[in-house]
């Protein structure tokens, strides 16, 4: 007996399950991404600039990724909101004594965020269909409507594969309040763009690539697309305001975990 599924995808892309694990996969146009609650504005300068409206679930997500970082860094910031947030993500820096070790607490946070058996199933069922093409798109499409809380202003766009093809499985971040919040390299490679990519990968079965722009606060994620072995953003200095290395008493832009 098929089993129909039709999760996250406009209409009428359909999806079909046999008992033989067998797929049937119908494209019969072109997905777009219609469910992110950003929309473009015109600046003062009359080009086109994403507005986020926050979501009724925003506070569900902020506090219960809150409540993960505490368990992980065993107390809790007095400071409320994503302010708070951001001190406790700074705690977990902190509390790592080597890159790696931060990076593994951070992808144990992301981990915890998902029910049981999700995560497995979706790596056993989803992410070998179409050579991982509708995994990535779907993620991608996620991303946008349950993380704008914690980047700010984003959406599903085009992005150039290293096979030459084209699959509209990327987000652009047009300004990352995680960045532009901590103001520390460190926080944004470590605590998010390292864990995050090993989080797709080994969890979910899809490859990521982020590439963050430190000069502007964007943020490219590429979804589909595996990181470089020599990835440059991994070892940029920190910025001259990074609070942490202010706290390590060291010279001013050289974040030790940056």
């Amino acid at each position: 007996m098929a089993v129909l599924i039709q999760v996250l995808l406009p209409p009428p892309t359909t999806i079909v399950f046999s008992n033989s694990f067998s797929t049937k996969l119908i494209l019969t146009r072109r997905l777009r991404c219609r469910i992110s609650n950003s929309s473009e504005v015109k600046s003062d300068e009359g080009s086109p600039k994403l507005e986020y409206k926050p979501g009724p679930l925003d506070d569900f997500f902020m506090q219960s990724f809150r409540n993960k970082l505490v368990e992980e860094v065993g107390s809790d910031s007095e400071k409320p909101g994503y302010v708070g947030l951001i001190e406790l993500v700074k705690l977990l820096l902190l509390k790592g004594r080597t890159r790696s070790e931060t990076s593994d607490a951070a992808v144990r946070i992301l981990k915890s965020l998902f029910p049981p058996l999700i995560l497995e199933l979706y790596k056993l069922l989803i992410a070998p269909i179409a050579q991982g093409k509708l995994a990535a798109l779907m993620v991608a499409r996620v991303t946008v409507l349950t993380c704008q809380w914690l980047m700010g202003p984003s959406k599903v766009n085009i992005i150039d594969l290293p096979n030459g093809e084209s699959w509209d499985s990327g987000v652009f971040v047009e300004k990352c309040q995680y960045l532009e919040e901590s103001k520390c390299v460190g926080v944004c490679i470590n605590t998010c763009k390292l864990p995050t990519q090993t989080f797709f990968k080994d969890y979910m079965g899809v490859p990521l690539v982020m590439e963050p722009n430190f000069k502007d606060y964007s943020c490219q994620f590429k979804f589909g697309v595996a990181p470089p072995e020599d990835d440059g953003n991994v070892n940029e200095p920190c910025f001259e305001t990074c609070s942490i290395a202010g706290r390590r008493k060291i010279k001013s832009g050289e974040c030790p975990l940056a």
